[in-house]
């Protein structure tokens, strides 16, 4: 079985112009994201899939692999479904670009999880504490730790009982090549215009997706508070120690 991990990015982004190339301890962010993703064991090729001939320039400095697409895609998933059809692959593994603090052991648990089980998709998940952030996705479960839905609100509702904790979507998400494509070429449905969730596409269409559960304080760069919240963690990060040595 090949497994390889896709990693789209834009060089446009709308609260935070130009994340990807935003320096964080003395490398760009893209460029953190691809060198803790090579790390990742079951992988076994890493690409880096964007649009940009800045960002493609950038990846070959570190020595990195990137696939050129188009710049029409709406969703990193489109992107990445342009990519596969490219290369041979059973599974794809999708990290995205702003996920600056990913690590590569909660890559192979995604990967484990979709690999043992019957399900097309899996997605990992975090407990998360914050309430009311709409830019955050939240999700729920079933007995079997398959999703049940997803949501910007909080969910489930604290409206009769309070709980403790929810969870996140961390955007690790891996996929059946196969299915991939064909889940790319599904038209965009109800719940997922609401939601602004392109995972909900999924479920709606009634397929599975499994859901893995990882402690980790991981979150995606989207606003100036984010980016400054990353570099403080990333000064003290032991796999940040690792890599900086060779890439500077």
């Amino acid at each position: 079985m090949k497994i390889v991990g896709m990693i789209p990015v834009r060089l446009e982004s709308s609260r935070l112009p130009e994340k990807a190339l935003k320096d964080i301890c003395g490398l760009p962010l893209i460029i953190h994201t691809m060198l803790r993703t090579q790390r990742a064991k079951r992988l076994d090729e890493v690409y880096v899939v964007t649009d940009s001939d800045v960002i493609c320039d950038l990846v070959g400095q570190y020595g990195g692999k990137f696939i050129k697409t188009s710049s029409d895609h709406n969703t990193g998933s489109d992107r990445i479904a342009e990519a596969a059809t490219k290369i041979e692959a059973d599974v794809i593994v999708n990290i995205q670009g702003d996920e600056a603090l990913v690590y590569p052991e909660h890559i192979d648990m995604g990967v484990e999880a979709l690999v043992d089980s019957d399900c097309q998709v899996s997605i990992l998940l975090t407990k998360y504490r914050k309430r009311n952030s709409p830019s955050d996705i939240k999700a729920v479960v079933n007995l079997n730790n398959e999703i049940m839905y997803f949501s910007r609100n909080d969910i489930p509702s604290e409206s009769r009982k309070s709980i403790d904790h929810i969870y996140k979507a961390y955007h690790i998400v891996s996929f059946r090549k196969d299915f991939l494509l064909q889940y790319a070429s599904m038209e965009q449905t109800p719940l997922e215009r609401v939601e602004f969730n392109e995972y909900l596409r999924i479920l709606e269409n009634g397929y599975k997706i499994k859901g893995t559960f990882v402690e980790s304080d991981c979150i995606s760069v989207d606003t100036q508070e984010d980016l400054d919240y990353v570099r403080g963690v990333m000064q003290n990060d032991e796999l940040f120690k690792e890599y900086i040595i060779d890439n500077v």
